[in-house]
């Protein structure tokens, strides 16, 4: 640079910045707000139908112990299956909803170890309590309240059963097409879970329950009974729907 000579700073022409504001992309903020909804909706949902689950258990465990210990046999049937189908069943199969409080954050590998341990240990103890009163009664399933726990005890052997084959649906694969194991899964699983609510329905619908708890908070457990039990099977209703779809396809 030669000497004297001042260097001017050349000031950028801010006449043709624009200095207008981005606009947000209002599809995309559309959908974020849409799924933050639903998600909170799901969630809402969820919490909803566990209130449900421990009111209804609750409920019955303490119609199972109003006269003490030890428990007869009905009151022990009523104990196990309650706990089996209504607590631990229903807790598998919200274990795979999606934001499912106490899962919602597990890997989908743990969320299928869970289902599986609440599976198992539901029908076990469901099977277990149904044997029980089998045992214990001389005539059988002469009742709806029989016939429908009869419905829900088989199908709760054939989906436990049958879920080995949609845990091992790859390593099958060249036996059973994966999607089959897994719709017939899905489809005898939510068909024992309903056929035991109805069964219980009709339980609660007998004169003991409604002597000891009145008519009208019978029938209120009842309305429980079947409001947790449709929002429970909606996702794997939804499930079955879009497999059905991919294995049609």
């Amino acid at each position: 640079m030669p000497p004297n000579t001042i260097e001017v700073a050349v000031i950028p022409d801010i006449s043709v910045v624009d200095m207008k504001p981005q606009k947000p992309n209002l599809d995309q903020t559309q959908v974020s707000d849409d799924g933050y909804k639903l998600q909170i909706f799901q969630s809402s949902l969820n919490l909803f139908t566990h209130i449900l689950i421990g009111a209804t258990v609750g409920i019955c465990l303490m119609f199972a112990f109003r006269n003490g210990l030890p428990l007869s046999a009905t009151n022990m049937h009523i104990v196990l299956c309650v706990i089996g189908y209504q607590l631990l069943m229903a807790e598998a199969i919200l274990s795979l909803a999606p934001e499912n409080g106490w899962s919602a954050k597990l890997t989908l590998l743990h969320k299928r170890r869970a289902h599986w341990v609440l599976q198992i240990a539901g029908s076990a103890l469901a099977i277990i309590g149904s044997i029980i009163k089998i045992l214990d009664k001389n005539v059988h399933w002469n009742t709806l309240h029989g016939q429908f726990a009869l419905v829900a005890l088989i199908f709760t052997g054939v989906s436990l059963v049958n879920g080995l084959s949609s845990l091992y649906a790859y390593e099958l694969r060249r036996v059973i097409p994966g999607n089959l194991s897994k719709l017939t899964h899905i489809c005898f699983g939510t068909v024992a879970f309903a056929a035991a609510a109805i069964s219980l329905c009709y339980g609660m619908d007998k004169g003991s329950f409604r002597n000891w708890a009145t008519p009208s908070f019978a029938y209120t457990i009842i309305s429980f009974v079947a409001t947790l039990t449709f929002i429970t099977v909606i996702s794997p209703l939804l499930t079955f729907g879009r497999k059905s779809l991919n294995f049609i396809k």
